[in-house]
């Protein structure tokens, strides 16, 4: 059995350079928007897509900036792994944003806070331990 789900996530900041988390309907865990891919669908494109649908923003997939390929534990599959390919939008989210579909909560993140990032236990290890050190290592862009 494959053990090893493949993901897009998608890092939405706002001006001060907090990331944008979302809570799935039924879990504990606060992870980056995005999800599985659809057949045939680049992983743009899917980001783009699970962005809309969870939160009601519409983005460019052309303009996402890819932030890499990263593995993680799961953070809802005991026993699993996520594969996401990982991008960025390139500019602040403004104005607040809503839960949509199965996304329960929304909440906002500080990359640059360590010990948060260490003592959370809600935080999926894909946030907490690949993108956030990453993200919290440049600071936030003007």
């Amino acid at each position: 059995m494959d053990r090893r789900i493949h993901v897009t996530a998608v890092v939405l900041r706002d001006a001060a350079g907090a990331v944008l988390l979302v809570r799935k309907r039924g879990t504990a865990m606060w992870m980056n928007p995005g999800g599985k891919p659809e057949a045939g669908e680049s992983p743009e494109a899917c980001g783009a897509r699970e962005v809309a649908e969870e939160l009601g923003l519409s983005l460019d997939p052309a303009l996402l900036v890819p932030l890499g390929l990263f593995e993680a534990a799961a953070a809802n599959e005991p026993d699993h792994v996520v594969v996401a390919h990982v991008f960025a939008w390139p500019d602040p989210v403004e104005g607040p944003v809503h839960p949509a579909a199965e996304i329960d909560a929304v909440r906002w993140s500080d990359p640059f806070d360590a010990g948060l990032l260490r003592a959370d236990p809600t935080l999926a290890p894909l946030y907490a331990d690949v993108i956030a050190p990453r993200l919290g290592a440049v600071p936030p862009r003007p």
